[in-house]
């Protein structure tokens, strides 16, 4: 991007004499205003105004404009030719999301799941320099999304997943587990699994303490999140009458998943209504910063020819009209 700047600007204030050079002008042409009294204007009237009378002005126009351009030179423009470096150093992102038959649960508005892949849906958002993936579980785990910078096709496939994708159940261990083997591979020097679910680790053939130590082992961070409120929530069942709602007791294993988040250096979390949930991803957006370096390069040079040589062209034009078409004869 190139920017001019002014490397003595003091010498604008040479702009103050251009009024009184104005005004000295102005009181000049009124006292050389020849004075003659005739009788009728008539003959005057149809005289017609010459070219030269129109533009007998121009040449005070054209040393007003001479003056501005030297001050201008006096000032030194320069031009600013300037060269950003940015080099982003992102961090890698696995969402590992509970997508059992309880998060259907409407303490949440409209319900859980939906509370829930709205915000992560502003938490991508807010993370433009990251890799994130996205892990869903239930009795069975799997990758919905890798780790991409593609995050609109995330957004997008986050949007497709719902409860009854897989069978029933809360692997939760299962689902850390396969979050983990997503960030094996990965390079980036901060490693963080985002554990969203709302109940008991109650099925799979990994425990969730035995995936935290695998986790912690690869020095992955994990911050888990208990979604739900406390004590009783409503749930739809559906019956032969249609949908039915009945209040089922809130259980979430908050010991355990404090326990996983301890041990790898995270921290846990309880969200109990759509606010809740809103401001924990704000405070790991937050605890979790990309950093980013930047370096800038500047190189100045100076613009004063092409103003020089405006000027040179003015005082040769000034020159030119005042020895021939406002050439004034003693």
């Amino acid at each position: 991007m190139k920017n001019v700047i002014f490397v003595s600007p003091q010498y604008f204030y040479l702009f103050i004499i251009i009024p009184f050079l104005i005004a000295w002008y102005v009181l000049k042409e009124k006292k050389q205003k020849p004075k003659l009294q005739v009788s009728i204007l008539e003959p005057l009237i149809q005289t017609k105004i010459s070219a030269k009378q129109i533009l007998r002005h121009s040449l005070f126009a054209l040393r007003i404009l001479l003056i501005s351009t030297i001050v201008i030179i006096l000032a030194r423009p320069q031009s600013t030719l300037s060269h950003k470096e940015v080099k982003t150093e992102g961090i890698d992102i696995v969402i590992a999301f509970d997508i059992s038959t309880s998060m259907e649960a409407m303490d949440f508005k409209p319900n859980r799941v939906e509370a829930a892949k709205k915000t992560a849906i502003e938490f991508i958002d807010s993370r433009p320099n990251d890799r994130i993936g996205l892990v869903v579980f239930a009795a069975e785990s799997f990758t919905q999304c890798p780790l991409t910078t593609d995050h609109s096709t995330l957004k997008n496939l986050f949007k497709d997943i719902k409860t009854n994708m897989i069978e029933d159940g809360t692997a939760i261990g299962l689902g850390l587990a396969t979050a983990v083997n997503r960030l094996l591979s990965s390079t980036a020097k901060s490693k963080v699994i985002i554990l969203i679910t709302d109940g008991v680790n109650n099925t799979g053939y990994i425990a969730p303490i035995t995936a935290a130590e695998i986790a912690k082992s690869f020095k992955m961070k994990v911050y888990s999140i208990g979604v739900g409120t406390r004590g009783m929530a409503p749930f739809p069942f559906k019956t032969p009458f249609g949908t039915q709602y009945q209040n089922i007791e809130v259980k979430i294993d908050e010991d355990m998943l404090r326990e996983i988040s301890g041990m790898t250096g995270g921290k846990y979390y309880r969200a109990t209504n759509n606010k809740g949930l809103k401001e924990i991803y704000e405070e790991i957006d937050k605890m979790e910063k990309t950093a980013i370096d930047e370096l800038v390069f500047s190189q100045y040079r100076d613009e004063f020819l092409p103003l020089a040589m405006l000027a040179a062209i003015l005082i040769i034009i000034e020159i030119v009209l005042s020895y021939t078409v406002f050439r004034r004869v003693p």
